[in-house]
């Protein structure tokens, strides 16, 4: 049975596991959004290879040195024994005397071992063609004649004035190998013939001092590395620490925020960037605080003038009413005058009711009055009423209405106006094709679309369509009387209720606008009911010919 400390141990170690598994995806957004995680990763890389490549090289500098003076040394104790083991044969006289020979052959042992500097010493006869008179060879020291390779003996063998060397592994006593060399020369017995001398050095010495200084290279390097990381850490932390300011004082000056300032202490370089923030930052509040007075300013002019122009107005509007009642009596010419007028006025009127509502938008003062009300059986009132204007203009509404039944809270009167705007500028612009109105809902949110197949707008004129008194083509003469801000109004309506206006349009396909609106709320919409974009397999206009018009059903149960 576990323990609670070890069930917390493999908790640990599970939560530990789990988190190495996100370090690839912390480690690349740190890489992306930190200059000083960026510029430190990148300074110890760079360090740390600059100071791998010293330490090679200089690892390998002082190997070849060590090796260099460890094989120049062995090779003058060789040549300086050699010249001794010579000289004593030279002066021996022993020609023909075996036993003398032999002295002779041990004296030269002797020499060898006190002056060569190593125990390792060989010595073995050139000629093997069997001889009473010459000593045999020998080894001592654990060089064998094995260890010497046949090139190393064919080397010697060749040339009796030179000295060779070559290296070897030395098996040391615990039965390690370590480096070494093999130095050769010829020895000339007097009336006998040439001998082969051999003498191994151990380099195990220089080996060991070799690891020692290399171990401290590498110490010093690592040591290095995280020296140079810590002093770049710092560094970098003085120089980032007033940039991240910086740039979380331009986020506040961006989000709105005009009184925010970034604090100055010295007079270097980045003191001179806080003041020139600080400029710019005192700049762009008094030009905000300038622009914001000139808008409020032109806000109270239009509101003023349009609610002063509406008592003159009225005035003006009964006496066109008269004008036009009576309009029979008058000859044709003051007859015509008389409706001309009168529509105009009543344009004006409209006009004027517009302009209003766009400065209560503007001022902040709009309100809604919320009801729940079902979008289906709203745009079903607006097409009955609007189903006059579009048989004059030669248009067949279609309701295509799969959901859409069950109330949401909505204000009526905006958002009537808005389905009757977008109907009208469907029957405006269809080219008395039909139009299809589509209502429909998901959990989020319901929707309604106003399809046309008219003659559409380029990418251009899409961009601009919610602009205030914009229109796709000026000279085209209005029909319906539109004042040039209905979009703007519309566009004003949806998102005080938190949703969106959407609009796609296409040259030769017409236009679909469609309203969303949230079902809670300002709550934000997933997936919308509706998509502005048809696609391309929508229905066209030759296949619109073939369906029959879609009735709207009596008041269905309401959605759950």
């Amino acid at each position: 049975m576990s323990t609670p400390r070890a069930g917390t141990s493999r908790a640990r170690w599970v939560f530990g596991l789990q988190d190495a598994r996100t370090w690839p995806e912390t480690l690349s957004r740190l890489w992306r959004r930190s200059l000083r995680f960026r510029t430190l990763v990148i300074t110890i890389v760079l360090t740390a290879f600059a100071i791998l490549v010293a330490c090679v090289w200089m690892a390998l500098a002082i190997q070849d040195d060590l090796f260099a003076s460890r094989r120049d040394q062995a090779l003058e104790d060789a040549q300086r024994a050699t010249l001794s083991a010579q000289t004593t044969l030279n002066a021996a006289e022993a020609e023909g005397d075996s036993a003398k020979v032999s002295n002779v052959m041990s004296n030269v042992r002797t020499i060898l071992a006190r002056q060569a500097g190593t125990g390792m010493i060989a010595v073995l006869r050139t000629d093997t063609a069997p001889s009473s008179l010459a000593p045999q060879s020998f080894t001592s020291g654990g060089l064998l004649d094995s260890d010497i390779s046949p090139e190393m003996r064919a080397r010697v063998q060749s040339n009796a004035e030179l000295q060779w060397w070559q290296s070897i592994p030395v098996l040391q006593s615990n039965g390690d190998e370590t480096a070494g060399i093999v130095v050769g020369q010829q020895l000339d017995l007097p009336g006998v013939g040439a001998y082969e001398l051999y003498l191994a050095y151990d380099f195990s010495a220089a080996q060991n001092t070799l690891g020692f200084v290399q171990g401290i290279l590498w110490l010093v390097g690592m040591v290095l590395v995280v020296l140079i990381g810590g002093i770049s850490w710092f560094v970098l932390r003085s120089v980032t620490i007033p940039i991240g300011e910086a740039a979380q004082t331009s986020a506040k000056l961006a989000a709105g925020d005009l009184k925010v300032r970034i604090g100055v202490h010295g007079d270097d370089e980045l003191a001179t960037l806080g003041r020139s923030f600080n400029a710019m930052a005192d700049s762009i509040e008094s030009q905000i605080k300038e622009l914001a007075e000139l808008s409020l300013v032109q806000q109270r002019f239009v509101s003023d003038v349009s609610h002063e122009l509406r008592t003159p107005l009225t005035t003006i509007r009964l006496a066109a009413d008269m004008l036009n009642d009576r309009r029979s009596e008058f000859d044709p010419a003051t007859s015509r005058a008389a409706e001309l007028m009168h529509a105009q006025v009543e344009r004006f009127e409209v006009l004027l009711t517009d302009l209003l509502e766009i400065s209560r938008y503007d001022a902040g003062s709009v309100q809604l009055e919320l009801e729940p009300t079902a979008l289906a059986h709203l745009a079903e009132d607006v097409v009955e009423s609007m189903h006059q204007l579009a048989e004059q203009h030669g248009s067949d509404i279609r309701v295509v209405a799969p959901g859409g039944y069950s109330p949401v809270d909505m204000d009526p009167r905006r958002v009537r106006r808005v389905v009757r705007n977008l109907l009208g500028n469907a029957i405006e612009h269809g080219e008395g094709r039909p139009i299809v109105l589509t209502i429909d809902s998901n959990q989020d949110a319901v929707a309604l679309g106003v399809r046309d197949y008219g003659l559409g707008m380029s990418p251009d004129e899409v961009e601009r369509v919610f602009d205030r008194f914009w229109r796709a083509d000026p000279s085209r003469t209005r029909t319906i009387g539109g004042t040039g801000l209905g979009l703007s109004i519309a566009l004003g309506d949806a998102h005080l209720h938190g949703g969106t206006l959407a609009v796609w349009s296409q040259l030769g396909r017409g236009t679909n606008f469609v309203l969303t609106l949230p079902r809670h709320g300002h709550h934000t919409v997933g997936t919308p009911p509706i998509t502005p974009d048809p696609g391309e397999e929508a229905m066209s206009f030759d296949d619109l010919g073939l369906t029959q018009p879609i009735e709207l059903p009596s008041r269905p149960q309401e959605e759950s």
